[in-house]
């Protein structure tokens, strides 16, 4: 099978070469687009197809060759790897499971050997599907840079070029409702520019003469003239496509301290094998009954009880956290939940719902008007725009059944606000900078001081040039999100830290609302990439919460990464190992607190395969096992295991991982 990390980089290099040469759509990897998937659905199938006419007894003619494709269909693969493997001196642990298989139909246990090839094929799978939908979000975000850019020329003439072509000090011309072409320095123009996919900021940045803008963010209503400062291959985008890449190459230690694991084994069973074949006939002993010692060794040797003692604990918990909105991608995930001691929490979006909302009305003194009249004045005025400002102030005024009045003469200044006509009144909605530029009020400086230091957008209100009254608006926490807090601090041994591309006042006064010190604000991708490695670098295993694009090289260096699943990016759904389907943030030390439990009935399992295998090998070696006994006793101690992983399947179980505040 590929390694994950050589499968990504491959697609991804693919993936840009379409981006920039046809632009054609993105689609998902189809499963059974992967041969991987295609051969163990066809082994499944014909297993559970085989299994009743084994266990009913009929003629072998019948199940016979079901289960003789179920051991082509679903081994050729892992064998065909295991023999490569060979060829560099490298005994894989799929290969010995085929040879185990075999061994078992060899001696009359066809559903053992049937059963163990489904087991492994279906894992193949599994891994394989996980690595080509990783591509695929990467690919993905290469679609948020343009295409194409539009390049002026020394004499002002525009010209359409592709992205690729563009060099640094090239001018381009980025027009209202397009994304930008390259990351660049603002020359002139002002406009409002959604940066949300690289900072995560949740309300669009204004953006003026000598400001930074980055490829693939998205203008607004105002026409800005960019400077390009690096080069498209060099952009903020290509570089989070770049880490995330790197991030998945740097998880492959534990793979590789696994893969040690696994060969110390498997060499050590085969040659256990052949030994107890070869050296009894050295020493005159009959052909059959040591070739029927050598089998039964291979089938209670077979490391099945160990693979199904580890599984079904993990999958339980997988299966549980599923049903109460946690999607955990792998069994390899929610094992290392469990092991976390530190975490990192973004801010929009993940410690907030990610959508700015109305939280002050503030009315000026003087002005004559309640909260209910200056809202709705506002409202109407913004009523036409599309700023996500205006949407916020509209919805707060719809939330209060607020009749909101039609106007006229409404205009959009970028950078500035809205003016319009609301029953035979000239009112202005916008940013303070701007409208009090020119005026002196020191009622609503004050006002908007105030809103601002608490971590607010302040908005100003204005009827007839006169200030009448200031909104605040702001991203709203979730209502968990302290309790959130305070649980994974008490998980851990220590609070999560913030990691936020947000100013640094909106993060410190949030943070300070749900109890965390350790703030890290105004971040970049890399910097939040950063961060996570300081925290790494001390000793700690890492867990990254986030939702954005901006996120995702975050989640994909940390030791383990939960996505926000309701506002998520596709590339962080997809680079993240967890994700919460419904955004409950307490589900989140609940699914660690899982995790632990489930490691612990692993630990318990190991112990009763290692003492059934141990005893049966003993058994075996020291004396005359029989080959039924060995059988049962094998498929003893899987059953046993099951048991009790399953145990985490209960609902009870949940309650008590939301209930826990401990290790």
């Amino acid at each position: 099978m590929p390694t994950p990390s050589a499968t990504l980089t491959r697609s991804a290099s693919a993936g840009e070469t379409g981006v920039r040469g046809t632009a054609a759509p993105r689609r998902r990897t189809r499963i059974f687009a992967l041969p991987e998937a295609r051969w163990a659905a066809a082994a499944l199938v014909l297993f559970l197809v085989g299994l009743p006419l084994y266990l009913l007894a009929a003629p072998a003619w019948s199940w016979g060759p079901l289960f003789a494709l179920t051991y082509a269909t679903g081994g050729w693969e892992p064998g065909w790897a295991g023999l490569q493997a060979l060829k560099e001196k490298t005994l894989d642990v799929d290969l010995l499971m085929v040879v185990a298989a075999l061994g078992a139909a060899a001696i009359g246990q066809v559903l053992d050997g049937a059963l163990l090839i489904v087991i492994f094929a279906t894992s193949g799978a599994l891994e394989a599907i996980a690595t080509a939908r990783t591509a695929d979000s990467v690919r993905g975000l290469l679609d948020l840079a343009p295409a194409t850019a539009t390049r002026l020329g020394d004499d002002g003439a525009e010209e359409a070029v592709r992205t690729e072509q563009l060099r640094v000090g090239d001018i381009i011309l980025v027009r209202p409702g397009e994304r930008v072409g390259a990351d660049g320095q603002v020359l002139d123009g002002a406009s409002e520019v959604d940066q949300a996919t690289i900072t995560g900021e949740p309300m669009p940045v204004a953006k003026e003469t000598g400001d930074e803008v980055f490829a693939g963010t998205l203008n607004g209503t105002g026409a800005l003239r960019v400077k390009v400062e690096r080069d498209p291959s060099d952009s903020v985008i290509a570089r989070i496509v770049a880490m995330v890449e790197e991030a998945s190459e740097t998880k492959a230690p534990t793979q590789l301290f696994i893969e040690k694991v696994e060969q110390r084994y498997s060499i050590g069973m085969v040659a256990a094998t052949i030994a107890l074949f070869v050296l009894p006939l050295l020493f005159g002993a009959a052909l059959q009954p040591t070739l029927l010692r050598a089998m039964t060794f291979m089938i209670v040797a077979s490391p099945c009880a160990v693979v199904l003692a580890t599984m079904p604990p993990l999958l339980s918990a997988i299966a549980n956290a599923g049903r109460h909105g946690v999607l955990v991608k792998s069994a390899i995930v929610m094992e290392q939940l469990g092991r976390i001691d530190a975490v990192a929490l973004d801010k929009t979006g993940t410690l907030t719902e990610g959508t700015p909302r109305v939280t002050d009305i503030r009315p000026l003194a003087g002005s004559d008007l309640d909260e209910k009249v200056l809202l709705r004045l506002a409202a109407a005025a913004e009523h036409p725009s599309e700023h996500p400002l205006a949407r916020a102030i509209v919805d707060a005024a719809r939330t209060r059944d607020l009749r909101i009045p039609l106007v006229e003469d409404f205009t959009s200044a970028p950078g500035s606000g809205v003016t319009a006509t609301v029953e035979g009144k000239a009112v202005a909605v916008g940013s303070p900078a701007r409208l009090l530029k020119t005026r002196t009020d020191q009622a609503a400086a004050t006002v908007v001081a105030q809103l601002e230091d608490e971590g607010h957008t302040a908005v100003l209100v204005e009827v007839g040039d006169t200030p009448v009254g200031v909104l605040g608006i702001a991203d709203r926490l979730r209502e968990e999100a302290a309790a959130t807090v305070a649980s994974l601090a008490t998980l851990t041994g220590r609070a999560p830290a913030l990691v936020t591309g947000d100013n640094p006042r909106a993060a410190t006064r949030l943070a300070r609302e749900v109890g965390i010190t350790d703030v890290r604000a105004g971040l970049l991708p890399q910097d939040k990439v950063a961060a996570v490695r300081e925290l790494e670098q001390a000793g700690r295993k890492v867990l990254v919460v986030g939702d954005g694009v901006n996120d995702a090289p975050a989640l994909a260096a940390a030791h383990t990464g939960i996505a926000m699943g309701r506002a998520g990016s596709d590339l962080a759904l997809e680079t993240a190992d967890a994700v919460v389907v419904r955004d409950e943030l307490a589900t989140i030390p609940a699914v660690v607190q899982l995790s632990r439990r489930a490691r612990r009935l692993v630990v318990q399992n190991l112990a009763i395969a290692a003492t059934f295998i141990t005893g049966l090998v003993v058994w075996d070696l020291a004396g005359t096992l029989p080959l039924p006994l060995g059988v049962a006793g094998h498929e003893g101690s899987t059953v046993i295991v099951g048991l009790n992983g399953l145990r985490l399947l209960a609902e009870s179980a949940w309650r008590r991982a939301r209930g826990g505040n401990g290790q």
